[in-house]
């Protein structure tokens, strides 16, 4: 259980002497919050859980700097949210201004707050600069899992002028040997590739203006040691938990050590206070790991918590008719499908884009949310109907945020198009523009559409897109950007439309992994990570995404080969294999799919369903490996009993036959028998080894935790662009 501790046990004295303790020894993760007489506090310590607090006084004199030559009167040691006041020489964290111009804040800490009780122990820090009548409010939690998370609210208490506030950036410091920087680029259908680079003095940022964090967010932006990999290695990594705009930051003065953080992007006007009025900043989670993935877990264990469902409810293997049928909908082509799907044990059945009023390609019709009677004569209903008397539960998709030019509801409603100007619309994406939804009568128009959709054909599921950048976001009904207030209206529908129908689960789709954070994720109970479902491209997507999201709640389908996405040809070993590791599904026309294809689906699909329980409860885990054509990564029981891993070798190594692979997360005492799991396909078909493997048998090999962690044990010898799955089960402790 997380705990909190206070030195010398004086609430009273913190802001004369005072540091406060966050801990979860469970989860091994700890910060500590300095305080010193009325200046904002300092995150003094974060890392490792800690047996014993060291006395405030005495952290405070091993910590503060000595003054230097050619700088000011005191040395920069940043604060919360550190500003020219305090000596801070680098990129400004708190950006407010009132009639035009700039307002450079000294605040002064009022009041501290320490909440023990709740299952979520946070700190509560009330500040204020007076002379610009600006007060501030900053919130310290850690989460289940050892998460931390930080917040801040700037109201303005001017009676008489606005306050413009244009940026707060929050942050964490990370020691001074976090020399290497990770985070992630990528564009549609390459998602979340890795990138590193040394960790030097000056700023390195990551901006997201298109309205969602998009293909090229840094997911995570991470701080480690030297050799910082998935499973050694102290690493510190931030997380901007927004849906909108948003800047993760690395930054290093010669003055003072790396501070990670982030916050929300503002445009001018975008957020203007009268009197009372707040605003306040994205989350911005920290989460420290020794390895990435022990950081990734302290993800995976909160949204876990948030998302309890998940775990009681087994994850349904989907169906999604996109690349089975595109744009080509027909009452009897779906049905045919569905009927093929049911057979092959599907639990979940997905119409994509295409069936409503006039939808018949991408250039018309968004936002025209009834059903097309020329396709669907009797509506949805005896789809819905057939679906759910096969025992699958039916989905829909929708793009509620975006509207086509040529639709009803644009031509009947053209004031609720964003557009920076009475005359201009925005350059379009994919024939689309983007919906006004903070005008409350285009929000109540796509709430009262969806949820008359959801009642009426018992819609269980609904995969929720958004394809088009938001740029020059303007709202017609004020003439200001919009991106802030739009963000929050979308958060409002996903809540109003579960609160609505509390059994409805919504996919997030943001042309597939566009749109993937912690804000969404609070809400959605599913991301569809990528468009692309070629494997071999998969592997990586699905392995960096996993750094955030947990499997369960990852999209992985099994799509048709060659790719659509690619062309790339690949087994149903490969593909089957690949999207095992995720939230199962089917991208695929099955009804053009031989018998032996359909009848090996099946066996994978109910191997899947033997073992999703672990895949929603178990710790990931990835191999770190100095040959890069390989993978191995791991689903590991969290009492280390049981445990799938995943061989994959993306191209030739320089290793053949193939060299020893490590298993990570296993107890190192104990006893394992290792085997393949018997749904493979025979190594002489996707492998060219000359002689048998001798542990690829029913028998498998039994060696102790210790030596499969450190040392490893023989794969396959495997052709490029294949993959199989061995089970790891204890036999007994030593």
């Amino acid at each position: 259980m997380a705990e909190v501790r206070v030195s010398n046990n004086e609430v009273e004295s913190l802001l004369e002497k005072g540091s406060i303790y966050l801990g979860d020894a469970d989860s091994d993760s700890g910060v500590i919050l300095s305080l010193y007489g009325h200046e904002l506090p300092r995150i003094s310590y974060w890392g490792h859980s800690l047996d014993s607090l060291p006395d405030a006084r005495d952290l405070r004199m091993a910590q503060e700097p000595q003054r230097v030559s050619g700088a000011l009167d005191r040395t920069a040691w940043p604060s919360i949210l550190p500003t020219q006041s305090e000596a801070w020489t680098g990129a400004r964290r708190l950006i407010v201004q009132r009639d035009g111009s700039e307002l450079f804040c000294h605040s002064t800490t009022n009041s501290v707050v320490v909440d023990k009780d709740s299952e979520t122990p946070s700190v509560r820090v009330s500040a204020s600069d007076s002379e610009n009548s600006v007060e501030l409010e900053w919130v310290l939690q850690m989460l289940p899992g050892g998460l931390l998370r930080q917040r801040a609210g700037v109201k303005n208490t001017d009676s008489g002028a606005e306050l413009a506030v244009s940026h707060v950036e929050l942050g964490f410091p990370v020691p001074a040997d976090c020399v290497q920087l990770q985070s992630f680029t990528g564009h549609h259908l390459r998602e979340r590739a890795a990138q590193e680079q040394a960790f030097t003095v000056g700023r390195f940022e990551k901006q997201s203006v298109v309205g969602r964090p998009d293909f090229d967010a840094s997911t995570l932006l991470t701080a480690g040691r030297a050799g910082m990999g998935f499973e050694t290695g102290e690493s510190f990594s931030v997380h901007v938990g927004w849906s909108g705009n948003s800047v993760v930051s690395a930054e290093k003065t010669p003055y003072t050590q790396g501070i990670l953080g982030g916050g929300e992007i503002l445009f001018g006007g975008e957020v203007s206070l009268g009197e009372g009025e707040t605003y306040r900043t994205p989350w911005v989670y920290g989460s420290f790991g020794n390895g990435l993935d022990q950081a990734a877990g302290r993800f995976h264990e909160y949204l876990r918590s948030v998302h309890p469902r998940l775990r009681k409810i087994p994850r349904p293997v989907i169906l999604n008719t996109w690349e089975a049928v595109y744009f080509n909908q027909s009452e009897k082509k779906l049905m045919a499908l569905a009927d093929v799907a049911s057979k092959c044990g599907i639990e979940r059945f997905v119409v994509d884009d295409g069936w409503f009023d006039g939808r018949r390609d991408d250039t018309t019709s968004l936002g025209d949310w009834q059903t097309d009677k020329t396709v669907w004569p009797q509506g949805l209903k005896p789809l819905a109907d057939h679906v759910h008397s096969l025992g699958m539960q039916f989905g829909l998709w929708f793009e509620p945020e975006m509207i086509s030019l040529n639709s009803k509801i644009a031509r009947l409603h053209p004031e609720w198009i964003v557009k920076p100007s009475r005359n201009r619309l925005p350059m379009q994406g994919r024939h689309q523009q983007v919906l006004d939804l903070t005008n409350p009568a285009a929000y109540k128009y796509v709430y009262d559409a969806m949820a008359m959709l959801v009642d009426e054909l018992s819609i269980d599921y609904i995969k929720w897109d958004h394809n088009r950048f938001v740029t020059e976001a303007v709202s017609p009904q004020n003439g200001r950007p919009c991106v802030h207030k739009q963000t929050l209206a979308v958060y409002s529908l996903f809540s109003q439309l579960k609160e609505s129908f509390p059994e409805l689960e919504i996919e997030t789709c943001s042309s597939g992994g566009g749109r993937i954070d912690m804000g969404i994720l609070a809400l959605a109970d599913r991301v569809w990570v990528s468009d692309c479902v070629d494997p071999v491209e998969r592997i990586d997507i699905q392995r960096y995404t996993s750094l955030l999201v947990p499997p369960e709640m990852m999209g992985d389908h099994i799509g048709a080969s060659p790719a659509h996405s690619t062309g790339r040809a690949t087994s149903l070993q490969m593909r089957a294999a690949t999207a095992f590791f995720g939230h199962l599904g089917v991208e695929w026309d099955l009804t053009k799919v031989s018998n032996d294809d359909l009848v090996a689906l099946r066996q994978w699909v109910d191997e899947y369903k033997l073992r999703r329980d672990l895949f929603a409860s178990g710790r990931l885990v990835h191999a770190d490996t100095a040959d890069p054509a390989v993978r191995v990564d791991g689903m590991v029981s969290h009492d280390k009993k049981t445990a799938i891993f995943r061989f994959t070798q993306l191209t030739t190594s320089t290793a053949y036959p193939a060299a020893f692979v490590r298993l990570p997360g296993l107890d190192a005492t104990s006893l394992y028998e290792v085997r393949p799991l018997k749904i493979n396909q025979g190594l002489e078909e996707i492998g060219n080894g000359q002689s048998e493997l001798q542990w690829w048998n029913e028998k498998g090999v039994v060696l102790p935790g210790g030596v499969l962690a450190s040392f490893g044990i023989r794969p396959p010898q495997l052709n490029p662009e294949e993959a199989v799955l061995f089970e790891v089960n204890e036999k007994a402790a030593r």
